[in-house]
């Protein structure tokens, strides 16, 4: 466990419902974000999880171990306070859609990215209206705009709790795309990221796997699959 983190203080944990949310007291004292503000949870189940990771600290606070919590502040501290910079930082990885950029071989390769990347693009062009153009090779393409400003427009309703799991499943998986189909729950969440994986996993295929390559993979996993939930019970 760090041992920076500060020591534990409180005794009990517990959970007050008010007119703003849902906030975390310890030992009767409301838990405040790194910027000073009153941590104010949108839904009971998330102050559940941030409610649970506090009890759960022993000796110390290990904030490796609170991803809920971290998620919470940040949607408060940050996302709150840039929400029109954080939309328009996600706006660019639609014009740069992962599923944009295709393999020109082998070919084994192409034909698994057809299979696996197309039907997504299809989904957002029925759900969406939102047709992306595809490339191979590395040559970049560019994406209509008024596309991009329907996805962008599919962030507005968005609470700040919301968008700061969009980004994440955004930033996570290299793609708009699959971020919006996980937050709507279009397909298992876990195929999503094994669709934003393709790529890695193919190289593994080819040259074996590297340990700590691996170890990165399955801590993004979790965070990606954390993030969608995130999103799910911020409704």
């Amino acid at each position: 466990m760090s041992e920076w983190g500060p020591k534990r203080f409180w005794n009990t944990v517990t959970v007050e419902a008010g007119p703003e949310g849902f906030s975390i007291r310890l030992d009767g004292r409301p838990v405040r974000t790194p910027a000073k503000r009153t941590l104010v949870l949108p839904t009971q189940s998330i102050a559940g999880h941030v409610a649970a990771e506090w009890e759960a600290q022993e000796e110390r606070v290990n904030p490796a171990t609170m991803p809920w919590t971290r998620s919470a502040n940040a949607a408060i501290d940050k996302v709150a306070t840039q929400r029109r910079e954080v939309m328009d930082h996600l706006a660019g990885y639609a014009n740069t859609d992962l599923l944009s950029y295709r393999a020109a071989e082998p070919a084994e390769l192409v034909l698994r990215q057809q299979k696996t990347w197309d039907p997504l693009l299809d989904w957002m062009e029925y759900r969406h209206d939102v047709r992306f153009e595809v490339t191979w090779g590395v040559m970049p393409v560019e994406q209509d705009s008024a596309c991009i400003s329907r996805l962008v427009r599919s962030m507005e309703p968005m609470s700040s709790f919301q968008l700061t799991g969009f980004h994440d499943l955004v930033t996570l998986s290299g793609s708009f795309v699959i971020a919006l189909a996980a937050a709507e729950r279009a397909f298992p969440v876990q195929d999503l990221w094994s669709a934003s994986r393709l790529d890695e996993s193919w190289q593994v295929e080819q040259w074996g796997e590297d340990v700590e390559a691996s170890e990165e993979s399955v801590r993004k996993m979790r965070a990606f699959l954390h993030a969608a939930e995130l999103f799910c019970f911020a409704r």
